[in-house]
């Protein structure tokens, strides 16, 4: 088993370019649960089982190499698989009166909230995980037609970026999961 408390390199890294040209790369897929973490324990495609613990507060980006051995010229990487991410585009609101841009927040929060999506508001957008199918947000989004709001769909790799690590965790890890639900309340309600 190989033990990782810090990559040794990326793939996307000049330096080792040459090194990985005749190589052997075994790759690690994680999925966006697993990317948000910084201790697990998974096999790679090729059955090598590998360990992970980072530093509190990091986590492994998409194409890190854990481990590299010389003598079979093999390196475990990592590949990162995240789902898209719904983009709201609130910019345009900026030059609108302060009561219609409270209004029009108000009721995207609602809109959102409605749907139990998660989000994360940076600057002025607004990230939301796909928790259901992309035409199905598409379609919520057009629906409400938030007058100055528009929207697009953009690859998880491209917002991480942008996150810090618990608004990472809050739009990738679990997303595939709506944080709540009415229906235990409702039955309770009931009895």
């Amino acid at each position: 088993m190989l033990m990782v408390e810090k990559p040794v390199g990326n793939l996307a890294d000049p330096s080792w370019a040459d090194r990985l040209a005749t190589a052997t790369v075994d790759v690690l897929e994680l999925d966006q649960w697993h990317a948000q973490k910084n201790r697990f324990r998974l096999k790679t495609r090729s059955g090598a089982e590998v360990a992970v613990a980072l530093d509190r507060g990091s986590h492994l980006r998409d194409g890190d190499i854990l481990g590299w051995d010389e003598g079979t010229k093999t390196a475990i990487a990592v590949r990162i698989r995240l789902q898209e991410v719904l983009v709201i585009h609130l910019d345009a609101l900026l030059g609108e009166p302060a009561e219609a841009l409270a209004r029009t927040c108000f009721e995207l929060g609602h809109a959102l909230g409605n749907q139990h999506w998660p989000a994360i508001v940076k600057g002025t957008e607004v990230y939301v995980p796909l928790t259901v199918d992309r035409r199905v947000m598409d379609s919520v989004m057009r629906t409400h037609a938030f007058a100055g709001v528009t929207h697009e769909f953009r690859p998880g790799l491209e917002v991480i970026p942008f996150l810090a690590p618990h608004e990472a965790r809050r739009l990738f890890g679990g997303a595939d999961s709506t944080p709540h639900s009415h229906a235990k309340s409702y039955e309770q309600g009931r009895v």
